[in-house]
């Protein structure tokens, strides 16, 4: 069964813009689980511009679904000298996913070079391993980074799904059979899976295109959706717009 990962970045980027504790962060995290979520996801970045360090240390012993952690390892929070690996360390969630988002960058645009990277990812993955919290590496659809990925040791890949969701738009607008979008995503789901990793997805999933996702690629473990089911959620609430996506993955 392929599990939902609620990414709740946006919901904080809205109390952000005003100020105050409105919408509530924590209170909806718990509601996504009671609404039927089977995992709760933020991606906490230098600037605190959505998700706050503050707000990752909350969260952790209001639910008992998983809870994913994304970001930098090298990340450093500006509001205090609290460095990713060491926040991490302290909540212990289910999952860290190492994403190598830059310094401003607006939102996750790449994956790993595996190759490049591969010592230091070593590294890192070990450190988290000892602490048992379960690694999974934001990873391009590239055979060969994924298999390189496995070398670190580390338990999953996140595949970053941008590439398909704008692909699958730009096929379904013509009415054109979506299989070209999704067909490297496939090859790089079975390499994944004859490493011995676990498989996650995310980024630009969404009602559109996530059903047919989970059709070609079942045995994904889970999929983090943030952007867009926090926008639909705007228009069909957010316990509605939860049922929705589950529909989608069975």
């Amino acid at each position: 069964m392929t599990k939902l990962s609620v990414n709740i970045n946006k919901v904080a980027t809205i109390r952000n813009a005003r100020g105050g504790n409105t919408p509530d962060v924590l209170k909806f995290a718990v509601d996504c689980e009671r609404f039927g979520a089977q995992g709760i996801t933020v991606h906490p970045r230098p600037d605190e511009r959505h998700i706050r360090y503050a707000d990752a240390l909350a969260i952790k012993p209001l639910i008992s679904v998983e809870y994913n952690i994304e970001g930098n390892p090298k990340g450093v929070s500006k509001s205090k000298p609290y460095g990713f690996i060491d926040l991490v360390k302290t909540i212990k969630p289910a999952q860290v996913t190492l994403v190598p988002d830059a310094e401003g960058v607006l939102t996750s645009n790449a994956g790993w070079d595996t190759i490049k990277n591969q010592g230091y990812l070593c590294d890192v993955v070990k450190e988290f391993k000892a602490c048992g919290i379960r690694v999974s590496i934001f990873i391009d659809a590239n055979p060969k980074m994924i298999e390189m990925a496995a070398r670190t040791g580390t338990d999953r890949v996140e595949l970053y799904t941008e590439a398909y969701a704008r692909e699958y738009h730009r096929l379904r607008a013509g009415e054109t059979p979506a299989y070209q979008a999704i067909a490297p995503f496939v090859e790089a789901a079975r390499v994944a899976r004859d490493c011995g990793l676990g498989l996650n997805a995310g980024h630009d999933l969404s009602l559109e295109n996530l059903a047919f996702f989970h059709q070609q690629i079942p045995w994904c473990d889970e999929v983090s959706i943030g952007h867009a089911l926090i926008s639909d959620a705007l228009y069909l609430g957010i316990e509605e717009t939860i049922h929705r996506y589950l529909d989608c993955l069975r």
